[in-house]
């Protein structure tokens, strides 16, 4: 499993919406300049995020992005799930992969279960609000 651009990216913007919580609409720009990111990148990072529920927008000239809700109430995991769509260390454990006709007599199958519940079970316990 590694996370790519666009999981990085969602986690980028989240924590410096959380930074900037309580204070309106943030810009994009605003972020891309304090993150040293690539705009174009992030303009596709922010539409997941959008579309996953876990941003409200905002167009205009005091428009931008803010947290749906409390930073205190985001994952990690649900973060970065929004930008990757999988974080299973192996293909057959990918929510909604057919399942694997070896399962049964896979040896390696029991340590990548583990290895995937202690991931996300990790991701799980940070919080938006601690990262930031």
């Amino acid at each position: 499993m590694m996370i790519t651009t666009k999981g990085r990216n969602a986690l980028k913007v989240m924590i410096d919406l959380a930074r900037h919580e309580g204070e309106g609409f943030v810009s994009l720009a605003d972020i891309a300049e304090r993150q040293n990111e690539s705009l174009k990148y992030l303009e596709a990072s922010a539409a997941q995020l959008t579309q996953a529920g876990l941003v409200v927008s905002a167009r205009g000239k005091s428009g931008g992005y803010k947290l749906a809700r409390p930073a205190t109430e985001y994952t990690a995991a649900e973060i970065l799930l929004s930008g990757e769509g999988s974080l299973a260390p192996v293909s057959c454990l990918e929510a909604g992969s057919a399942p694997c006709e070896n399962a049964a007599n896979c040896a390696s199958l029991p340590l990548f279960k583990e290895l995937d519940e202690v991931i996300m079970g990790f991701l799980r316990s940070k919080r938006l609000s601690d990262l930031a």
